[in-house]
């Protein structure tokens, strides 16, 4: 058992108490961080004098050496140590000897591993940032190719007004693009740097963490060391951020998976995004849509369970907080996962434009605008919606659409009817006439395609 605070004890741990402690099952996946922290200590720890220049070259040298056996695989993270930490530090001991003692001067592995949870999530949220944009270059070219596809929009699950297909994927647009408001505010609120804090008070060596902070480009050292080591809410906001992003993706899935379907076949998944199923050989399943839509409920899991974990644990440091890490990596992996997955499923999507147009077409989406004819005609709102409601009946009834009454059905409903309403309850014209700012109307659609367009460059 390698551990690093054996000193007081004159007994050794259970073995079940101490692999029930350890960590480095799970937390040698800061290998690289934690030798990236103990990188800018040394340099921080040699500017103050606190270590030689030749220590300093002989500690960085070595921590060098580990991170590329390790990242070869010459070195194999094991078991037999209690941490990363423990890893990292053994190692160098090994390899340089008693001058790798002097690496954790002025340190705690308190602020040690509150420094790479740090490193780690930051990183992460680059890495899913990336990858959120790709998913909006995506939706925006959609978006471009589909500002004429009518389709039917839903309240309720059931028809409502025509829109179109770039309208639709907008409203997606719109929730991702929240999602990376998100998380740059948790980058921003989160860059500042532990390392230094110690324990909990801080340290008697002369630290200069302005110097440790600048490089591990963190905008500054943090100012309270008790809150330094015991602080994971960035943890809880990306958690809580990556739960919003599931929401809005396990949302789009829902409606891919309807699309889908028999019923409606607005879409056609491709076949490299879908399976079939065992017995039924005509079966062509949206499986991806489906497990992301499942997946959701692992990352909010992941969030309820540290806001359980954090919610009653007294200032400082807590192995309590041990239990921050497992399912933040498995949620982070999961989210990045089911991002790239989705937009390679949008990608390869084929959209069935014809049938979207005949389901609008069939669902009297247009029946707001056969209202808004009568207003404009002089008939008040309220019995406009009335004399619409008697023209839906009559063609259920008579199983056609609106557009498919005569004139003279028309008038004998109401006189106020003329030939110009056909016009007026088109597709196209109900589409287009939305010209208000976020509307589905061609012309407003240009122009806020130009700023998804102005966004997407910056």
């Amino acid at each position: 058992m390698a551990q690093l605070w054996g000193g007081r004890f004159t007994k050794e741990t259970d073995q079940l108490v101490y692999n029930f402690n350890a960590s480095i099952s799970f937390d040698k996946k800061f290998y690289a961080q934690d030798i990236e922290g103990s990188m800018a200590h040394v340099k921080m720890l040699a500017k103050q004098g606190i270590l030689t220049d030749e220590e300093k070259d002989q500690i960085l040298d070595g921590l060098d050496n580990i991170l590329k056996d390790v990242e070869s695989g010459k070195l194999e993270i094991s078991d037999k140590y209690e941490d990363i930490h423990s890893f990292v530090e053994a190692n160098l001991i090994d390899r340089i000897g008693d001058v790798g003692k002097k690496l954790h001067t002025g340190r705690s592995r308190n602020d040690q591993v509150a420094l790479d949870m740090k490193l780690y999530v930051r990183s992460e949220i680059v890495e899913l940032d990336g990858l959120l944009k790709e998913l909006l270059s995506t939706i925006y070219k959609i978006m471009e190719e589909n500002i004429s596809t009518i389709m039917p929009g839903f309240t309720h699950l059931q028809k409502a007004q025509p829109i179109t297909l770039a309208h639709h994927f907008g409203a997606y647009f719109e929730m991702f693009k929240r999602d990376r408001d998100r998380i740059y505010d948790i980058y921003k609120r989160m860059n500042l740097c532990p390392l230094g804090s110690g324990a909990l008070a801080g340290t008697t060596y002369p630290l200069d963490r302005e110097y440790t902070s600048e490089l591990l480009e963190f905008d500054a050292p943090t100012l309270n060391s008790m809150d330094s080591v015991s602080d994971r809410d960035y943890v809880i906001e990306l958690l809580s951020a990556s739960s919003t992003i599931m929401m809005h993706l396990s949302r789009f899935c829902e409606e891919i998976i309807i699309w889908n379907s028999n019923e409606y076949q607005f879409v056609e998944i491709d076949d490299t995004y879908s399976t079939g199923s065992s017995i039924m050989p005509q079966k062509k399943n949206p499986d991806i849509a489906e497990l992301i839509r499942g997946k959701t409920g692992r990352v909010y899991g992941a969030l309820m369970s540290i806001l359980t974990t954090m919610k009653g644990i007294p200032l400082a440091y807590n192995k309590d907080m041990q239990e921050d890490k497992e399912l933040t990596f498995d949620a982070i992996d999961t989210v990045k996962g089911c991002v790239k997955l989705f937009d390679g499923m949008i990608k390869t999507m084929q959209f069935k434009k014809d049938n979207m147009r005949k389901s609008a077409n069939g669902g009297f989406t247009n029946a707001t605008d056969a209202a808004d004819y009568l207003v404009n005609k002089g008939v008040p709102f309220r019995d406009a919606h009335g004399i619409v409601g008697q023209l839906v009946l009559y063609c259920i009834e008579k199983n056609i659409s609106l557009d498919e009454m005569t004139i003279s059905e028309y008038k004998a409903i109401s006189t106020v009817f003329e030939e110009d309403i056909y016009e007026a309850i088109s597709m196209e014209t109900c589409v287009n006439k939305r010209l208000t700012l976020g509307a589905p109307g061609e012309e407003i659609m240009r122009e806020v395609l130009k700023t998804y367009r102005s966004y997407l460059a910056k």
